[in-house]
């Protein structure tokens, strides 16, 4: 990676690509990329910011590559159609994988910081990322969402920060298989759950990450990493938790607030203890900071400072993001779509008074032919009796896929259940249905991964409420 080299990154624009592309520019490449959201007109502002960076952009029909030394960058699960792709076939340019390319950069790095897990990775890595930066370490951050302590004027999608220390801290994907390229000094893991893959194959996964690395911080309030911790020489395991009171750093006295939480930590083999409070809500954040905590004290850092500095972690975007209130109704965009993540934020809400109505579009068909009865069990458990569910298709940006589960079978599910839940279709009659149904104290839930639009529709939401007549 020394040598400057030209890279052409195909579906430049996408969470986990852009901030790679970022990184690659900053260490002194020549750097160009396609999107098929650019062919399709939606031009958002990440395309300027990118354009601004000197990162020049084409259309996704294979003009961008021209010369046989480009390296051609596309996501693990590219088509072979894909125009890119053939061009680089016919100019015998190298191809590789947006993790190959990143498992590279990450394990050339003296001390690296891998995060995994089903939920929470990039809350956890931009925690750790800013507790190191805070404390003048220099990091390097790869993260898949925009981490808003590091989002200035001139970086307005943040997902990335070049820095010039030795570490190299990101959030590393199982939903390819890819977890598997990465040499971890230090392996973080905060839970197992279903999302991409069965349990069977994300326990294979999981072990064989945390089992690579030098030490290994798992949560031990969640049964699968619990068992898995078991499974590890002891010398090179780290364990955090809440309940369990073994564990070496134990979180205690958890204060919740609406938009908040507090908590103290003590470190067992010293018997420190001191407190935490975050700028951002709910118990599963309290985890992740725990793992935060316990990364950055496998490098030597002081567990106080390193405490003190997660007091201005503020957060990433689409993570809970107050959009704002508006005649007495708050609109939330946040990225849940796996069972997990989504209960993990409707339990934070519902540790407050308030309605919930909810707006959530799914990641894709596979996904809900993956996990649909989960979703579905999780809404049961997870909605109150007077909130509710809208559903529209999936997200579909093209390509070949499976349509035999969809929205309505999900909400069908629901409704089973007791809970209320309608199948919308599409996204205006879904705004309609939300501004018609709003009320002071109401909030409106936007939820689901992989479109960018989905912010703007939060926005959206918020401009339109009106006050409602008596």
């Amino acid at each position: 990676m020394n040598e400057a080299k030209p890279y052409f990154f195909c579906g430049i624009g996408g969470s986990g690509m852009l901030p790679l592309a970022c990184i690659v520019r900053a260490q002194g490449h020549e750097v160009a990329g396609s999107d098929r959201a650019l062919d399709q007109g939606r031009l958002a502002p990440k395309f300027d910011f990118l354009k601004d960076h000197g990162i020049a952009l084409f259309p996704q029909d294979g003009s961008g590559l021209t010369r046989a030394d480009q390296l051609l960058v596309t996501s693990a699960a590219v088509e072979e159609t894909v125009p890119d792709v053939q061009a680089a076939r016919r100019l015998g340019a190298e191809h590789i994988t947006r993790p190959q390319l990143l498992a590279r950069l990450f394990n050339a790095a003296p001390s690296g910081i891998a995060v995994g897990g089903t939920s929470g990775k990039s809350t956890t890595t931009g925690m750790i990322g800013w507790i190191l930066h805070s404390l003048g370490k220099a990091p390097t951050v790869m993260n898949g969402a925009v981490m808003k302590n590091f989002v200035t004027p001139e970086t307005p999608f943040a997902s990335a920060l070049v820095g010039g220390g030795d570490i190299f801290v990101s959030e590393v994907d199982e939903s390819d298989g890819s977890i598997a390229l990465y040499e971890p000094r230090i392996a973080v893991l905060n839970n197992i759950t279903l999302d991409h893959k069965s349990l069977d194959e994300l326990r294979t996964l999981f072990r064989d990450f945390v089992g690579k690395a030098e030490s290994a911080v798992l949560n031990l309030d969640d049964d699968e990493t619990r068992l898995l911790a078991a499974l590890l020489p002891a010398e090179k395991v780290i364990t955090v938790a809440f309940e369990e009171a073994d564990a070496d750093l134990l979180g205690s006295n958890v204060r919740e607030e609406p938009l908040a939480i507090s908590f103290d930590v003590t470190e067992r083999r010293t018997g420190e203890t001191v407190p935490v409070r975050l700028a951002v809500p709910g118990r599963h954040n309290a985890e992740n900071a725990l793992a935060a905590l316990a990364a950055v004290r496998a490098l030597g850092l002081d567990l106080g400072p390193a405490a003190a500095a997660l007091s201005g972690f503020t957060g990433l975007r689409r993570r809970f993001d107050i959009v704002g209130t508006r005649h007495g109704v708050t609109v939330i965009d946040d990225f849940g779509h796996n069972p997990d993540k989504i209960a993990a934020t409707l339990k934070t809400l519902h540790a407050f008074p308030g309605r919930l109505l909810i707006f959530f579009q799914p990641h894709g068909y596979g996904p809900l032919q993956k996990m649909g009865r989960e979703l579905i069990d999780g809404f049961a458990h997870n909605l109150a009796a007077e909130d509710v569910l809208l559903m529209p298709d999936p997200a579909y940006f093209g390509g070949t896929v499976e349509r035999s589960v969809g929205s309505e079978d999900i909400v069908a599910g629901v409704l089973a259940t007791g809970r209320t839940a309608e199948y919308v279709g599409d996204r205006p009659t879904a705004a309609e249905r939300l501004l018609s149904l709003a009320r002071p104290g109401d909030r409106i839930v936007v939820m689901g991964a992989r479109d960018d639009t989905l912010s703007e529709f939060a926005v959206s939401l918020l401009e339109r409420l009106q006050p409602k007549k008596d």
